[in-house]
């Protein structure tokens, strides 16, 4: 007799497909376990953009009510987006926050985003004993708190806050486009696509720019010279945009 061994054999994945694992809800139930609730997870989104403000979400999952399908926000449509969205806010606890461009100006992009994260977690309806936040820094919160790199990709909650934040932000740029229309902020969402560059560079910077950034800067040169004073380094011989002229002056 002879025996069909292909039967037996495990399919192979396709070359050049990888696998990408869902994130999981192992370590918010690890400690559950352990009797740490609630336990929190905390993303950001825009901190790339020209434009626009940081939107932070934090989101307190029910573990009886996870919504199916939760994924980085970037690994989905912008459609199952929108779906996840409705579904988190019917069965979680969440809060946002915004860091506006004026503090992105003022603290920088980084320091603006971690406080946006931490005023999130201060927002919630109920403290959290944990909070898993996405990337490599820690936010200055009352409890425990682990920074997990990639960790929209990796831990169910901080997946889950990268969605709210996601959507948050796409909608609050569509509103301003309507605001400030010609920039085409409700495609791009603000993001330094050739689009929106062309457009900087045709129109000047609008009030919703950070004003720092380095094609914000080149555009504020152009349309509006007035507002930028170049001053010699004292440690180099090139020339550097270092202030902004003191409205005194």
């Amino acid at each position: 007799m002879i025996r069909d061994k292909s039967s037996k054999t495990k399919a192979k994945p396709a070359r050049g497909v990888i696998a990408v694992t869902p994130p999981s809800f192992r370590r918010e139930r690890a400690l559950i376990k352990r009797g740490v609730w609630p336990v929190a997870g905390c993303d950001e989104a825009g901190r790339g953009p020209l434009a626009g403000p940081v939107v932070a979400a934090a989101v307190v999952l029910d573990p009886k009510r996870i919504p199916k399908g939760i994924d980085d926000s970037k690994r989905l449509t912008a459609e199952r987006r929108e779906e996840l969205f409705e579904e988190i806010c019917a069965t979680a606890s969440f809060a946002v926050a915004f860091a506006s461009p004026a503090r992105i100006d003022r603290d920088n992009i980084l320091r603006a985003s971690l406080w946006a994260l931490t005023r999130a977690v201060q927002a919630l309806p109920e403290n959290p004993r944990h909070v898993f936040v996405d990337g490599r820094d820690r936010i200055d919160v009352a409890c425990d708190c682990d920074a997990v790199i990639g960790g929209d990709g990796i831990v169910m909650s901080i997946a889950a806050a990268s969605i709210i934040a996601k959507v948050t932000r796409d909608r609050l740029m569509c509103a301003l486009a309507l605001d400030c229309p010609g920039y085409g902020f409700e495609t791009h969402k603000g993001y330094a696509v050739p689009e929106h560059r062309e457009a900087l560079d045709r129109l000047g910077p609008s009030v919703h720019h950070r004003r720092f950034f380095a094609p914000v800067v080149a555009a504020r040169e152009k349309h509006q010279p007035e507002t930028v004073v170049i001053e010699r380094d004292l440690f180099t011989v090139e020339t550097q945009i270092v202030t902004e002229i003191p409205a005194t002056i």
